[in-house]
């Protein structure tokens, strides 16, 4: 297969090129697209086809249910049997935005599509080439992360390319994502609203909204008997080819040890990378020290994760070494999908 990537500018949408995208999906084929969250691979939701090609593009498990893509909050009936109240109020105050909300499906959505499960997750991005792109495919788009199954999350359209190309039919390429990590996923099937997946929007936002929420045991327990609910939640992801560890403490204590393991692994013969931030990297004197950003704008620090992961795999590092970044807003969610790249290795110091 010949992917064929289009430059879409987000301001000014190419309404041929985005009406041939449109078909694509509509005939059952692939197209990658942007999100304000991550670069999504997208299909058509109701197609049970089609879903099952964006499982076989990525190498995903088929009990990993897709997140289903709408651009118009009426289009939501037609997908789920009920909309309650609280999540009314959610999709008010965060539609168009980084928030996915459970629902029990309705039966125009194939088992293909939610991994064999009664429920549907939906949201609606809040980027322009997403929603033309939905509504120009015929208004249900399932889209998971356009990335090989366990490796780090595209953000931008060269991610793509690296692990798709040839895979699927399109990609549109609209530039570097704003967030960088995925949408928050709330659980409305649940007595009380349940916390699935950190993401931008935390638990303190839902509070003020909607009332009490709370955080799947799975995602906040140390006991690793206790699987998180969200299927996906229980596979590796955004894994780099090279052993990541990351270190927790006071900044100076974190510095002191990554620069001490960094020293063991150089004198064993290892290419080590470290993740820092803007205002320790100087901390650093040996490996191949990169950026993630500056805990002064925790948003840089979510928006280059991925990115600088994908960077040290092109660097061909044995071992990386990160901090720990316990952010005021973005915190859990960034170090949700740390842990995870890192196969739940930490040390505290």
């Amino acid at each position: 297969m010949k992917t064929k990537v289009i430059r879409m500018n987000p301001e000014h949408i190419d309404r041929n090129a985005m009406e041939e995208a449109g078909m694509i999906l509509k005939k059952g084929g692939l197209v990658a697209f942007p999100t304000e969250t991550v670069y999504g691979l997208g299909g058509n939701a109701l197609d049970e086809e089609a879903a099952g090609k964006i499982y076989q593009a990525k190498g995903r498990p088929s009990d990993n249910p897709l997140i289903i893509h709408i651009a118009d909050i009426s289009d939501l009936k037609r997908i789920v049997k009920e909309v309650p109240e609280k999540a009314e109020k959610l999709a008010e105050a965060y539609w168009p935005g980084p928030l996915t909300m459970i629902f029990s499906k309705s039966e125009e959505v194939p088992y293909g599509t939610t991994g064999g499960m009664e429920t549907v997750a939906v949201r609606m991005p809040d980027h322009p080439v997403a929603l033309a792109l939905i509504r120009a495919g015929g208004g249900y788009v399932a889209a998971p992360s356009a990335n090989t199954s366990g490796r780090p999350s595209p953000t931008r359209s060269s991610h793509v390319e690296e692990d798709l190309d040839g895979k699927i039919d399109m990609i549109l390429d609209g530039g570097e994502v704003g967030i960088g990590l995925e949408s928050t996923i709330v659980d409305f099937t649940e007595d009380i609203p349940t916390i699935l997946r950190p993401g931008y929007i935390n638990q303190k936002m839902l509070e003020k909204i909607i009332g009490p929420v709370r955080m799947d045991k799975g995602l906040i327990s140390a006991d690793s008997k206790i699987r998180p609910k969200a299927p996906g939640m229980k596979y590796r992801h955004y894994a780099p080819k090279a052993e990541l560890l990351v270190v927790e403490g006071k900044p100076q204590a974190v510095q002191k040890k990554i620069r001490e393991l960094t020293r063991e692994k150089l004198e064993a013969g290892c290419r080590v990378g470290i993740i820092a931030t803007d205002e320790s990297t100087f901390a650093y004197p040996e490996g191949i020290v990169k950026s993630i950003g500056t805990r002064e704008q925790e948003e840089t620090i979510a928006r280059h994760l991925f990115g600088v992961l994908r960077e040290f795999d092109d660097s061909g590092v044995d071992c990386i070494f990160s901090e720990a970044f316990d952010t005021p807003q973005m915190g859990q969610a960034i170090m949700n999908r740390l842990l995870k790249a890192a196969g739940q290795r930490k040390i505290k110091v």
